[in-house]
């Protein structure tokens, strides 16, 4: 099934010509349930990785032993919590009995989880340029993945990310069962399968990185029509909430400082961003049109299946070296 961004309130450049030389496109991965398969793209599914090629751990989360929940404890837990928000109680009553209370305990608690070798990666994203055409990517290669190990790294309390280009029919001899870490110790980091419904939008840079005389006058022009539409630059008319590809950087609690590629210097630029939501109440008019008719707790539907969360709510950008593919991405927290 499709998912249609409603058109923007407004045409923000008729106001604000200047805006427009710096649109850029976003595609925006519109995550849902499901069960994809190594042939699909998807966030959370299995990847189509070679067999004679070593799955990555992480070197700093090694044997013998870590903290944190097992991924089936995890797994189990969402979907007593899942069924529970779903089937109706009566005002007052519990929303869990006693066996699913003990249920969902056990996928919260951190326990001593034994661990042999590096901890193996968490398949995060896995994007063919078939399904989305503004992948970018080397010469010879249409397949992007994803992985990070499933705890939190400093800088930045992220977890730490690796990235994987390939030529997809190169890959002849499939892995059948991948390693699976023993632990999570940030279980905000193991996503739910989901399959993707890829959608471009047009985006225009976040307040904070626009002219502080433009971002000013923005902010007036929102002043002055506020009791006629309501609408916000942030959060109707610029950068586009959710999991995509590309498009500009969604900053909000901090204001822009440099990046560059740590390993060459060069500027890097937004690559994916990952978030746990896909709109809020903020960012409703983003909504897709094939939502628009659900009324529960957000949590539980459309906007939030792929039960991923960084921080207290935030999301996730990688940002990839404009020079080389080969350099290692950089994250940040937004």
């Amino acid at each position: 099934m499709t998912r249609t961004t409603p058109p923007r309130p407004l045409d923000i450049t008729v106001p604000f010509p200047e805006l427009a030389p710096l649109a850029r496109t976003a595609v925006r991965l519109h995550p849902r349930a499901g069960a994809p398969t190594p042939a699909d793209s998807s966030l959370g599914g299995p990847l189509l990785w070679p067999a004679g090629e070593a799955w990555p751990g992480c070197p700093e989360h090694t044997g013998p032993w870590h903290r944190g929940a097992a991924p089936d404890d995890v797994r189990r837990a969402r979907r007593v919590l899942r069924e529970a928000w779903a089937r109706p109680r009566a005002e007052g009553a519990a929303l869990l009995t006693e066996e699913e209370r003990a249920v969902v305990d056990r996928g919260r608690e951190r326990v001593r989880i034994p661990v042999d070798g590096p901890l193996p990666l968490v398949p995060a994203l896995q994007l063919y340029a078939a399904d989305l055409p503004a992948l970018p990517r080397p010469d010879g290669t249409d397949l992007l993945q994803v992985l990070w190990c499933p705890f939190d790294h400093d800088p930045g309390y992220l977890p730490r990310v690796e990235l994987r280009r390939r030529d997809s029919a190169a890959v002849t001899a499939p892995l059948d069962t991948p390693p699976r870490p023993a632990v999570v110790g940030n279980s905000d980091y193991l996503p739910e399968p989901c399959v993707l419904h890829p959608e471009t939008v047009t985006e225009y840079p976040a307040p904070h990185e626009l002219p502080e005389e433009l971002a000013e006058r923005i902010e007036a022009w929102e002043d002055a029509q506020e009791e006629d539409t309501g609408l916000c630059y942030q959060y109707d008319l610029s950068v586009a909430p959710g999991t995509k590809l590309g498009g500009h950087a969604p900053w909000s609690f901090s204001d822009p400082y440099p990046m560059a590629c740590a390993e060459c210097g060069s500027p890097v630029r937004p690559l994916l961003t990952f978030d746990g939501d896909e709109w809020d109440g903020g960012s409703r008019s983003w909504r897709p049109l094939e939502d628009a008719g659900y009324t529960g707790p957000m949590f539980q539907g459309p906007s939030g299946q792929t039960e991923l969360n960084f921080g207290r709510g935030y999301c996730m950008q990688i940002y990839a070296c404009e020079a080389s593919y080969d350099h290692p991405p950089l994250t940040a927290m937004q």
